[in-house]
């Protein structure tokens, strides 16, 4: 016989999951004993990470799914830890991230009539009518384990949702006398909940768009995160050569094409103005992608042929989502797009077509690479384009860069110019503080990576730099953080000025988002974690500051922080 938390322990590890990141409460002694069991026993369990803080756990999970392309695990307290969760739900919901969110509950009975019955106050106050509520709305999943007898199939269960298409979190939560009953042991037995495969488009459906893309002039891709998948990074980019098609990123979290390849056309974000690339094309192909382009200001013109493959294509949790499709298709990107290749590669030959394609697109990519290098050219000021593009020649061939930048997320991934799947990431979602766990994540994940956080200094402080820096310095996970700093909440005002750009606000020094004078970001780093502190405030100072906080992680092995003075926000 097992108690249910041992079964639960067995099933997360026969499951493959390497870290639960764990905020510890009175609902968890059944958990902390099993596991001690576990040790004792040599039994397989996951590593627990110890975090301060619940969204940081979460972001942190995150960040580990993302590198490692398999679903991690985190434990919080009862309906408390699953509110302090906070934005980070959205993230991995918005972000797909397979995650499985592990709470606990009040103890349901009060005068010992089960083992784990209620002896502390707290579980009365801390008992609520419907704790999966708080989060159901972005879970692919949630139930509650009711009976050690089936907590192992549930597992599996939940996981089976969070690891197939579409990806995202899920939630189990259990009382305590569930965690401690007794039931039998069960054999292993993962392979009875496999994970969806992925889907294929019909033969037919792939002929017809490759047909479409043929008969085109200016072919265009736009895409947002399919580059998570080096499979269909690597898809991508032969369809593309191989038809003569541009590839357009739009509010992209990912590496999807390589941004030195003369078909890379850039990206678009919230500008308010057409994008001419988007504009010229006359068959536009929306691969994995929630917001294509922003209607307002910027959509294909309206005689293009638009075509839709998505794993989730009706955006089943965004109450507003449509797409001027003539035809939608629910599959898998990397499997469509080598059945697309090989319907194109079984029409006639064109070679002169693809090359005028490719010719014309290649013209764009040319002029937009000179726009790029006069940005990032060196000056007296410090500028996070020259900053970036030093930092690009310091990376090396598995180091991960976290791009929570806000209203300089484009300005990173231009001047990264990435060409590699995996090595710049975004959380996916809107709400901040991602960075720093996710760091933590990442870092675990791939321990032998350099990783690198980019964030604005509003991002810095809502990841809770306390949790994070002593968390790297307890899980030997040094990363290096860079806190774009101008003294407050820059894409608020941004907003502002965007709706209105005449009004009484729009004149005024202050509406309400200055971080001045700013905190010392180093110093809580250095207070909580050990990290070592710099600030950059000479844009001639740029490639050595650099230098001297990728040396303190790379050969000392603590994190650093990088205090990167930039101008004020209402002076840039």
């Amino acid at each position: 016989m097992a108690s249910g938390a041992a079964i639960l322990i067995a099933a997360l590890a026969e499951a493959g999951i390497d870290c639960l990141f764990a905020n510890l409460g009175s609902d968890h002694p059944p958990l902390i004993e099993a596991l001690a069991a576990a040790r004792t026993r040599g039994l397989p369990a996951p590593r627990i990470v110890t975090c301060p803080n619940e969204m940081v756990a979460l972001s942190a999970a995150h960040g580990h799914a993302l590198v490692s392309g398999r679903a991690q695990a985190v434990l919080v307290h009862v309906e408390c830890g699953t509110q302090a969760l906070a934005g980070a739900v959205h993230n991995a919901a918005r972000g797909r991230a397979p995650v499985l969110i592990l709470a606990g509950a009040s103890p349901f009975t009060q005068e010992g009539e089960l083992p784990g019955s209620r002896n502390e106050f707290i579980q009365w106050i801390q008992d609520v009518g419907d704790q999966r509520g708080l989060v159901r709305g972005y879970m692919r999943y949630d139930n509650e384990l009711r009976s050690a007898r089936n907590i192992r199939a549930l597992v599996h269960r939940a996981l089976q949702f969070a690891e197939s298409d579409p990806q995202g979190p899920t939630y189990l939560m259990a009382a305590r006398e569930v965690l401690a009953e007794e039931a039998p042991e069960a054999t292993p037995h993962p392979a009875a909940w496999p994970r969806i495969a992925p889907a294929a488009l019909a033969p037919a459906d792939a002929a017809a768009i490759a047909q479409a893309l043929a008969a085109a002039r200016r072919p265009l891709v736009v895409t947002s995160y399919l580059g998570r998948s080096a499979a269909g990074f690597a898809a991508l980019a032969d369809l593309a050569r191989a038809v003569g098609i541009g590839v357009l990123d739009s509010v992209p979290s990912a590496v999807n094409f390589p941004a030195t390849d003369p078909l890379y056309l850039g990206q678009q974000w919230n500008e308010p103005r057409q994008n001419p690339v988007l504009a010229e094309a006359d068959c536009v192909l929306v691969l994995e992608s929630d917001v294509p382009w922003i209607p307002l200001h910027n959509r294909p013109a309206e005689t293009a042929t638009v075509l839709q493959i998505d794993r989730d294509p009706l955006k089943q949790a965004m109450p507003l989502f449509q797409l001027p499709a003539s035809r939608i298709f629910r599959a898998d990107a990397a499997t469509a797009l080598a059945q697309i290749a090989a319907a194109f590669a079984a029409l006639p030959a064109d070679p002169a077509a693809v090359a005028a394609r490719a010719a014309h697109w290649a013209g764009h990519h040319r002029a937009r690479a000179a726009r790029l290098q006069v940005e990032a050219a060196p000056g007296a000021a410090v500028t996070v384009a020259h900053l970036m593009a030093c930092l690009r020649d310091r990376l090396g061939p598995r180091d991960i860069v976290l791009n929570e930048a806000i209203s300089h997320y484009a300005t990173v991934f231009d001047h990264l110019a990435a060409s590699r799947p995996g090595a710049v990431l975004a959380s996916g979602g809107g709400s901040l503080g991602w960075n720093g766990g996710a760091a933590i994540g990442a870092k675990l994940a791939m321990p032998d990576a350099g990783v690198i956080a980019v964030s604005g200094d509003g991002s810095y402080m809502f990841s809770v730099p306390a949790s994070v820096h002593w968390m790297a310095r307890r899980y030997a996970t040094p990363f290096l953080q860079i806190v774009l700093n101008n003294r407050g909440w820059k894409s608020p005002r941004l907003s502002l000025l965007a709706q209105y750009p005449q009004g009484a606000a729009a004149a005024e020094a202050d509406i309400g988002v200055r971080f001045d004078p700013p905190a010392d970001y180093g110093g809580i780093a250095a207070a909580a974690g050990g990290a070592a502190s710099f600030t950059l405030t000479d844009g001639a100072q740029t490639m050595a500051v650099l230098d001297a906080a990728l040396r303190v992680v790379r050969e000392e092995g603590r994190a650093a922080v990088l205090d990167v003075r930039l101008a004020a926000l209402d002076e840039g």
